[in-house]
Order: C-alpha cells, then structure tokens, then sequence
C-alpha cells in the first residue's frame, strides 16, 4: 500500500497504475456536505475534480466514485455533473450516477451514498445498480449488544432492547467542528431515542459501575469508534490510524464495506444482455 497527496499524484509517474480494471474512490465529502455547509472550493484544489482527472489519465476499465447524495440529484450540482460528463465522455466513457441507501445491504443505518460509475459504452450497457434487501438488517441493539456489556455493564441487556431501531447516519464531521460527535442536534435527538449520547465519543464501552438515568440523555452509552466501525459493517480485524477523532471520522466517511462490495460485484460481472 502507498499514501499519496491526490490532489499531487500523477498517474505517468506510476506506470502501474495505468490501465487498472478499476479505479475507485470516495474523496472527501466535507466540501459539498451540509457539515461543511457547502463551501466554495477551488477547483484546482478539489479533491473530487482531481479524482476525475486522475481517472481520466489513467484509463482504468471501470470507475467508482462515492460522493455525497445531492452530487447526483440536486440542481445545485449540474454544473458538476456536466464536468463529469465531459471529462470522462471525452475518454471514451459513459457515466451512469444513482443513490443507494446502506441500510438495504445489511448496514443499520438510514445512509444514502451518490455512486457514479464510468465504462466504455458496451460494457456500461450491460450494467445494473444492486438492488439490496429490505430484509435482515439489525438494530443497534442487537449489533452493539455484546460490546456494550464487554466491561461488565449489567445494563446492557435493557440497554438493547431500548436500542431498537436503525441508526441515523453517522458522520465524520468537518475539522472546523472541533472533536468527534455524533451529527447536528437533530441527529443527536434521534440518538437519544436510542439511548445514545451523541455529544463524543467515547473512549471504551460502559463499566459495571455505568448507572443510565432515562430521562437524562446526559447518562446514555456514548459509542466508541470501534462501536460506530461495527455500525458501518467493518470487519473487527480493520484498524485505522491516528488519534480518537481522526479515526472517528475515517469511520464516518467511509463507505460501508457491503454497499462497496455489492457495487463492485456488479461491475465485474454485469447482466448478460437480452
């Protein structure tokens, strides 16, 4: 594995890299997200754009690229969506955008991701969007049960049964907003009728001596970042690196493993035409 500047990786310096089968990314969301409140950003300094011409240069069989929800649907993104269209249409490919939601590959939570796929015409045709399952998909009661009481915490088991529903999405938050949390206060609210408090993060599950007031939301669990990489369908052998609240938001902005692999599958194997 290398680690590498985007927005200063030259694809012809790496001759490896060209001519891949895939080339897929998520850049950073913060820019265009209501948590960066949308901010104006350079264009030689975006880190989506560059995605794009790095793409371009590279000439990959297929692209992936995760972006937030309104990239591909709101009319404040056209111009984007433009760009798009003719950087890669003038490389040979068409682009197919869409939303999908997390929570229909197994994933509790309410998550949408705006997925842009790029192939030569032919191949593009036979493609489909995964359609997931409405079915199966666990509380978070039932995925965080186990860890909650890993520390002794004899309140677990109630704490499950109150932690009932899917969870809202969990997000990484933009540096300006200062440590990791759990969303806007809206989202903290729908915590809260989970019996989770949204205000940090914590550093290790409840102890025995963890006492929950159920009017004092102040009282609820906070989630740990391994909590909240157990809620993204992280494998439990994943690391990530830095402190508490570098981590917390690699978490928040990934891409769930299960939508990532079920859009991938479905580029490597497209359905066979009619």
């Amino acid at each position: 594995m290398r680690q590498h500047d985007l927005l200063e990786f030259i694809g012809s310096d790496h001759p490896q890299v060209l001519d891949v089968d895939l080339f897929a990314g998520a850049p950073p969301r913060v820019p265009y997200s209501v948590a960066g409140n949308r901010r104006t950003v350079e264009q030689t300094r975006d880190p989506f754009r560059a995605a794009v011409w790095l793409a371009a240069e590279i000439q990959p069989k297929a692209i992936l690229l995760d972006y937030v929800p309104a990239l591909v649907k709101d009319e404040a993104f056209r111009a984007e969506r433009d760009f798009i269209r003719e950087e890669l249409g003038n490389c040979g490919y068409e682009v197919e955008w869409t939303v999908l939601d997390a929570q229909r590959f197994g994933i509790p939570q309410r998550r949408l991701h705006g997925l842009i796929v790029g192939m030569a015409p032919e191949h593009l045709a036979r493609f489909s969007w995964p359609a997931g399952s409405d079915q199966g998909t666990l509380t978070v009661g039932e995925v965080l049960r186990e860890s909650m009481a890993s520390r002794g915490w004899s309140g677990a088991e109630e704490w499950s049964r109150r932690a009932n529903e899917i969870a809202p999405t969990i997000v990484g938050g933009a540096k300006g907003r200062g440590g990791a949390d759990l969303g806007p206060s809206r989202t903290k609210d729908i915590w809260a009728s989970l019996c989770v408090n949204g205000a940090s993060v914590a550093d290790q599950p409840p102890g025995p001596e963890h006492v929950v007031d159920p009017d004092d939301r102040k009282t609820f669990p906070k989630l740990t970042v391994e909590q909240a990489a157990d809620l993204q369908g992280f494998p439990a052998d994943c690391s990530f690196s830095g402190r508490k609240t570098s981590c917390f938001r690699q978490v928040g902005h990934a891409v769930p493993p299960a939508l990532a692999e079920a859009v991938g599958t479905s580029i490597a194997a497209p359905r066979a035409t009619a």
